[in-house]
């Protein structure tokens, strides 16, 4: 008989986006954790400088798991996403608001 294993997700995979402000997006992570995450004071560079622009910055999607912005082909590692959104973790009642 062959016994498997459940398979445990990571926590931070992106399950879900909203823009809730310019350039500050309430997230939701695979763990069920939901925070609010603003990138207000970043210096969009390099490659990431189209998203200065915060109507093109509210076109995030989600894409393996991560944010994503089609018309650049950008992503955002969902790692360091997930500690800001930790940071700033919203209670069931407000995250539902």
């Amino acid at each position: 008989m062959i016994v498997m294993e459940p398979v445990v997700l990571p926590p931070w995979l992106v399950k879900g986006v909203a823009v809730i402000g310019e350039h500050r997006l309430r997230l939701l992570f695979e763990d069920g954790t939901v925070g609010d995450v603003g990138f207000e004071n970043r210096e969009w560079k390099g490659i990431f400088e189209p998203l200065a622009d915060p109507e093109r910055f509210a076109r995030v999607t989600i894409k393996f798991d991560t944010l994503y912005w089609p018309d650049d082909d950008l992503d955002m590692a969902p790692e360091p996403l997930y500690e800001a959104a930790k940071a700033n973790a919203l209670t069931p009642a407000a995250a539902a608001a």
